[in-house]
């Protein structure tokens, strides 16, 4: 427990990127998706799938390229086209390549790359852009108030067969961790957003632990613990983003239909 806790406060520095936004949150969510998808890729081969790690790179080039230089959101779909194109002719070398090797590859082009992007497009909202703090209060609220909360009082478990230490109690204390996190915000920053943030706030504590079962799901099926070791007590980036891969889209998509 006490490198877990230690982990995180040396993480908390990391939150100066979210403050300044822009070009460093764009910088740093690059950097992020690069790692990520590579940890990602590393865990499909060590069971024997061998995803293309240029198709990946070249992708998010692509993808944040369009970001910088374009308005014109038809690149987008040009981007989903390019991104599935090249993961099939990846397969034209059919004697050294598998199916999955193409699947792998465009699994991880969108898992990752495409749903961590995600931050820096709440970013980009104008007048709700500071909502993009609210990623990290349901991702990583949610995260530690489980753990905490599953430790004190946890005794029936939530899916033992995918994560056997998740509890129910552990998984309820996330949510109500999430929404009071998101509402103390909110009445801090900006109370007129009051209700929604709540909402977010509840949308966020489930979804985010759809996106940490999910990343135990694939690490199930890989065979492996960790995605990485880079951070002391939590693994590799993608052990500790892996909710932030769900809740980004999220919060993302409810300021565009409902917040308009």
């Amino acid at each position: 427990m006490k490198t877990r806790i230690l982990s995180g406060l040396i993480m908390v520095p990391l939150l100066a990127v979210l403050y300044f936004g822009g070009y460093v949150l764009m910088l740093a969510c690059f950097l992020i998706g690069v790692m990520a998808v590579r940890e990602f890729y590393h865990g499909f081969e060590a069971m024997g799938v061998k995803p293309c790690y240029n198709a990946a790179y070249a992708a998010i080039l692509g993808l944040y390229a369009i970001n910088m230089f374009t308005k014109d959101y038809h690149w987008y779909m040009v981007w989903f086209f390019g991104c599935v194109l090249i993961s099939l002719l990846y397969l034209f070398k059919i004697e050294e390549r598998k199916l999955e090797d193409g699947l792998a590859t465009v699994t991880g082009i969108f898992y990752i790359v495409f749903f961590s992007y995600h931050v820096l497009l709440v970013d980009q909202t104008g007048e709700y852009s500071i909502l993009v703090w609210l990623i990290v209060l349901t991702a990583f609220g949610t995260d530690v108030m489980a753990y905490f909360t599953g430790v004190l009082l946890g005794k029936h478990k939530l899916c033992p067969k995918i994560s056997p230490k998740k509890t129910i109690e552990g998984s309820i204390g996330g949510i109500l961790g999430s929404v009071i996190l998101c509402g103390l915000f909110s009445w801090f920053f900006i109370p007129r957003l009051l209700i929604h943030c709540l909402m977010i706030g509840l949308l966020g504590g489930i979804i985010s632990q759809f996106g940490d079962l999910t990343a135990s799901i694939f690490k199930r099926k890989m065979g492996i613990k960790d995605y990485g070791n880079l951070i002391p007590g939590h693994g590799g980036i993608l052990d500790r983003f892996d909710s932030v891969l769900f809740t980004a889209p999220m919060v993302y998509y409810y300021i565009i239909l409902i917040l308009g």
